[in-house]
């Protein structure tokens, strides 16, 4: 009886913690909500099935979604003044929300919390949370994979350049642990230059690992995960042919269209060139990318290419700006990306397309199936 009660208690005691891990994660990660028909659409695949070859929906600066006006304001005491927050945000569905939806590729973009050291989230100079940690929403996507075993989550990283704050030893010593930790150790897929199978993969984070550790001579990289650096991504590529893995000739293919080393893609167009011009453009690199994913490997060794698509946008400058909302939803006058990719994607359903970024996926409810081949 006495044994009975006790393991009782630890189990209370463990449930209380993780509950109180997931509030002090909500403002990123936000809170457990149904299953949806997309919520385990991996499970309709079978364990042979090469991760390369999977169709994988994602959000670009997944973590805006509550970045509004009113939540600008309550943060500006860290940042100072900001332009107005449609300039930062590019999604308006949480993380646990979007998962259920059939997301699977989450960007995530890190810098030190205000005033402390711990690392949280930012947009450029936005902190989105000054609390929230990255241990914090990492638990939290692990205890949704315990919910939903048969799917992956594939987690791109990066320091976010522009969010003012630095990148230091210190930086990396807390990423370092936070990704290797004995928990984490349970949930990162365990293969290093490589992706492997989804049978291997279910239930696990897959890292996409866009920083290079520059003080760390313990860990050059992590144990796992496909180092993606971001010193290797070059200015408005069309096409970024970066090596994962030099001893096997693994490449990955990266169509951004960037105005900087980050992933903030702007198309290259005139400035005050509209909404039209600049979407166009965009829609016009996206797709060509798209069809360079869909032809199939010539060798062995390109086995495991894969390709990263963004579909997403940079607020830019210009008289009338265009922020990411426009260039995603369109203006009211001409069709925004997500209106034209339904179609497309539709017409070459069955076709390998590797991981598309998007931004306001939800305006277009079928777009996320579209893209996985449901």
């Amino acid at each position: 009886m006495a044994a009975a009660t006790s393991t009782t208690s630890q189990q209370f005691l463990a449930d209380s913690a993780l509950a109180e891990v997931l509030e002090r994660a909500a403002p990123i990660l936000g809170r457990p909500l149904p299953p949806s028909p997309t919520s385990d659409w991996m499970s309709k695949f079978s364990d042979d099935t090469k991760l390369g070859d999977l169709n994988l929906p994602g959000t670009h600066d997944a973590t805006t979604w509550d970045y509004s006006e009113a939540r600008k304001a309550a943060l500006e005491k860290y940042t100072g003044p900001l332009r107005a927050a449609a300039f930062f945000r590019c999604q308006e569905r949480s993380l646990l929300q979007s998962l259920n939806d059939g997301i699977r590729v989450l960007d995530l973009r890190l810098g030190y919390n205000p005033g402390n050291s711990t690392i949280g989230f930012y947009h450029g100079l936005a902190v989105l949370s000054p609390t929230t940690t990255l241990q914090d929403v990492l638990y939290g996507l692990y205890n949704w994979l315990t919910a939903h075993p048969t799917e992956v989550i594939f987690v791109s990283i990066l320091q976010e350049a522009g969010s003012g704050t630095p990148y230091d030893k210190t930086f990396e010593e807390i990423l370092y642990a936070t990704l290797n930790n004995e928990v984490g150790k349970r949930f990162w897929l365990p293969l290093s230059g490589e992706l492997g199978t989804l049978g291997a993969a279910r239930g696990k984070l897959v890292l996409l690992q866009r920083f290079t550790y520059q003080f760390l001579s313990r860990a050059p990289s992590n144990p796992f995960g496909i180092h993606l650096g971001a010193d290797q991504w070059t200015p408005n590529g069309w096409n970024i042919k970066l090596v994962y893995n030099r001893e096997h000739k693994r490449v990955a293919h990266i169509q951004v269209r960037a105005v900087d080393m980050r992933d903030t893609c702007c198309p290259l167009v005139p400035p005050d060139s509209g909404a039209d011009a600049n979407i166009c453009s965009k829609f016009g690199a996206v797709t060509a990318h798209l069809q360079r994913a869909m032809r199939p490997p010539k060798t062995d060794q390109a086995s495991e290419e894969f390709y990263i698509s963004f579909a997403s946008a940079h607020a830019n400058d210009d008289k009338v700006p265009l922020t990411p909302n426009i260039i995603a939803l369109g203006n009211g006058t001409t069709r925004g990306m997500n209106e034209r990719l339904l179609p497309w994607f539709k017409q070459h359903k069955g076709q390998r397309f590797g991981i598309v970024f998007l931004d306001f996926y939800h305006s277009e409810p079928e777009l996320v199936e579209a893209i996985i081949g449901l």
